[in-house]
């Protein structure tokens, strides 16, 4: 009797040990089943759409590179491994190859176009910029490419140099400097301005005999050949600023100054300088996108203010001192 109650203990044993077995096993799989995903196809998708799938799936993007190709379009991926369709754990890694494009692209046409539109479709075909020319055209506006090498059509490797050569527009008129001692300044800017000249640095210097704001000296001097486009220097009779009075802002009085920058695709360098009796502050030093606006409170109408878009001066605001 002993021994069957024996052996009926370890059949119940052997029984109970299978069927646990059976459990972890079972739940086991579950688990790995639950941890388990099946790595997607990615090659020649865009690498945004494969990151996001891929951390979507609970997988690390490991990017091992990038390299040409001319079957895989720029930003796509060349290559992956695991392979698509292999089963791996969650948290796992992914490598993947980046295709950079076809090694040789055809030259984009150029001419006509603006230099700053033509660095941009060089920055989108990996072209770089290498020697800029410029020369007088009658017939293309300023800042216009005139001609390209490489010419459009012709293959170059991407990383690659072009060669521009760029319009100044219309070759100026050369003109006799007239003699603007003792005129105003503001008539003096005028008279440049309608010669299709420039106002360029104002200086100052006082002499008690002579009237205030007048035109004591100039650069280039009364006679000299000039052409269009030149910038004209003046040095106008007024009293310099002291130390004490340098502080712009505690001068009474002043007046809105608005700028709007004309469209394009570049952000512009905006630079408003005020010129207060030979001394130059700066009121706005700073880059503005394409259509926006900038509004400044000048403290003063007792100083001249000088515009600049890309370090070149296109306005001039001239004030008149009592």
């Amino acid at each position: 009797m002993p021994s069957k109650i024996f052996k009926t203990g370890i059949l119940s044993f052997l029984f109970l040990l299978i069927v646990g077995i059976s459990t972890f096993a079972t739940f086991s799989l579950f688990l790995n089943l639950e941890d388990a995903v099946v790595v997607p196809h990615l090659i020649k998708k865009d690498i945004v759409y494969s990151l996001s799938i891929l951390t979507d799936l609970g997988l690390n993007t490991k990017v091992k590179g990038s390299e040409y190709s001319e079957d895989v379009s720029k930003n796509h991926v060349l290559f992956q491994d695991p392979a698509p369709g292999v089963e791996i754990k969650k948290g796992r890694d992914v490598r993947i190859i980046i295709s950079k494009g076809a090694k040789s692209v055809l030259m984009p046409n150029l001419t006509g176009r603006s230099l700053q539109s033509s660095r941009i479709t060089m920055e989108e075909n990996d072209l770089h910029e290498k020697n800029l020319s410029r020369t007088y055209s009658a017939k293309i506006k300023g800042d216009e490419i005139i001609a390209q090498f490489p010419v459009a059509g012709e293959k170059i490797e991407r990383g690659g140099d072009v060669n521009l050569l760029i319009s100044m527009g219309k070759k100026g008129i050369p003109r006799k400097m007239p003699d603007l001692n003792g005129v105003s300044l503001e008539s003096a800017v005028n008279l440049i301005e309608r010669s299709n000249m420039l106002l360029g640095k104002i200086d100052s210097f006082f002499d008690a005999d002579r009237s205030k704001n007048i035109v004591i000296g100039q650069k280039p001097l009364p006679g000299h050949r000039v052409i269009e486009g030149s910038r004209i220097d003046f040095v106008i009779n007024r009293k310099r600023v002291s130390k004490t009075d340098k502080n712009l802002s505690l001068r009474p009085g002043g007046y809105f100054f608005r700028y709007k920058a004309e469209h394009g695709y570049l952000k512009k360098h905006i630079k408003v300088t005020l010129n207060c009796f030979g001394m130059l502050t700066d009121m706005y030093d700073g880059f503005i996108e394409p259509g926006k606006e900038i509004w400044l409170l000048i403290p003063s109408e007792t100083a001249d203010l000088l515009l600049y878009e890309n370090d070149k001066l296109i306005l001039t605001k001239v004030s008149v001192i009592p």
